[in-house]
């Protein structure tokens, strides 16, 4: 192969990250570049099909630079097919001049104190994939009956959940929500969800528009205890946050404190602070959160830390959700990081390994928002061009990897079977005014792509 042949490059994973870095792979001036993308689902986008909330369709909307990529005349898309599984990893190496992983950080963080297995006691995680229909989550089984549950977090996950479980029928029925989990919340008896963060409110994760959008729900009486904010005014230190989201998140903060409660609210969202879960507890189900209180306490370094003052509370929940963190999975042949839940790199470029690199959130941990990926993508890219300069190694043909992948895969998905299914569940949405029904089984997408 000569060095004016393009560079092969295969991105495992189609959610932003994996399509950011196809789109800066395609944009390279000084060597042609071919991109096939590799995705395990049926489907493309990642979290923003499966993980944005369905009633943020805004954010959704990203998905339409990401479909400029896939019409590139040199990237090509499968789908349905699992590296690892269906396709070694040592062939993707034999047949491309470099991999990129993309592949996101799937796994919840687990909750590892006294009782965490008892049913009823459930990542996030597991909760936001059901709602959003990810076929991995559709038969998850959710107690919906009780009065109470406890999100326990303190970041956008945790407030996505604790809205999700109190917005109204009418609220919900004009989204993307998979139909099971509108049917289920709709008979829902949860009335008051309780959120529950380690730390203190100068120091929550989430940021102020999914924080003040708690308020702007029908129905659903924001709660807070004015005792557990600090004063107005107060040079309350921050631990990784900007200064400036901290003062807008306490004013939001303080606005539903000052607020009169709704006697003819249908839910209540509590946010408690400075609460610690240290044991769920009840006899063949989760029926109470023990939360030990903290107390802030400066460190050395000038940043804040927590810790228990000896007093604990206990919270009646029939459902308990743990939002404390995603984690990667570990891909095999590449070294893990098994405390940050990511792949070792050295700047994108897999530690000791060459022609392999990672982006995203299996990169750099679970961090920051969609457009984080964007600029972690770009540094993945430049590093891999960097390294291969002009060399190439007389990789597969692309006509010859798409045989191979048939012949391996015989019912994967290509990006334009990805468009029947696209078209079908618009086609399925609008006769209801919702942007899609979504399919949530492998077999019911692959019956569509495949025309069965």
């Amino acid at each position: 192969m000569s060095t004016t042949d393009p560079l092969r490059v295969a991105v495992v994973g189609s959610g932003p990250s994996g399509f950011y870095a196809a789109g800066f792979l395609l944009a390279h001036e000084e060597r042609a570049v071919e991109v096939d993308m590799l995705e395990r689902l049926p489907t493309p986008w990642g979290l923003v099909r499966s993980g944005v909330a369905p009633d943020h369709p805004r954010i959704k909307s990203v998905t339409r630079i990401f479909e400029k990529t896939a019409q590139h005349p040199r990237f090509r898309w499968y789908g349905n097919v699992e590296v690892g599984r269906h396709v070694p990893r040592d062939e993707l190496l034999e047949r491309y001049d470099a991999i990129v992983y993309a592949i996101g950080a799937e796994s919840g963080r687990p909750l590892d104190i006294p009782g965490a297995d008892l049913p009823g006691v459930v990542p996030a995680t597991r909760f936001v994939g059901w709602y959003n229909g990810h076929p991995d989550h559709r038969d998850a089984d959710f107690d919906l009956s009780v009065e109470r549950a406890v999100v326990i977090g303190n970041g956008n996950v945790a407030l996505d959940v604790a809205r999700l479980l109190s917005l109204s029928h009418d609220e919900l029925r004009p989204t993307d929500i998979a139909d099971h989990a509108l049917d289920a919340l709709r008979a829902s008896r949860i009335r008051d969800v309780t959120v529950l963060g380690r730390r203190g409110p100068a120091q929550a994760a989430f940021t102020t528009p999914e924080l003040r959008e708690l308020g702007a729900r029908a129905g659903a009486d924001v709660v807070l205890d004015a005792s557990e904010l600090p004063p107005d005014g107060a040079a309350e230190p921050a631990d990784d946050e900007a200064p400036t989201t901290t003062k807008r998140n306490l004013a939001v903060l303080r606005d539903f404190a000052a607020r009169e409660r709704d006697p003819h609210a249908a839910r209540t969202i509590t946010l408690r602070f400075l609460r610690s879960p240290v044991a769920i507890i009840g006899e063949d189900r989760a029926e109470a959160v023990v939360v030990a209180v903290n107390e802030l306490v400066p460190r050395e370094d000038g940043t804040v830390g927590v810790r228990p003052t000896g007093r604990t509370e206990v919270l009646p929940a029939g459902l308990v959700l743990s939002s404390i963190g995603y984690r990667g999975r570990p891909i095999a042949g590449l070294p893990f990081d098994d405390g940050r839940g990511l792949v070792a790199n050295d700047g994108g470029r897999v530690a000791g390994h060459e022609r392999e690199y990672v982006t995203g959130w299996i990169k750099r941990g679970p961090n920051g928002i969609i457009g984080t990926n964007k600029k972690c993508a770009h540094a993945t890219v430049q590093r891999l061009l960097d390294d291969l300069g002009e060399s190439a190694a007389g990789r597969c043909s692309a006509q010859a990897t798409a045989a191979w992948l048939r012949q391996r895969r015989p019912d994967l998905v290509t990006a334009a079977q990805w468009a029947a299914i696209d078209a079908h569940e618009r086609a399925l949405g609008a006769p209801a005014g919702r942007p899609r029904v979504k399919l949530t089984r492998v077999g019911e997408l692959l019956a569509v792509a495949h025309g069965a």
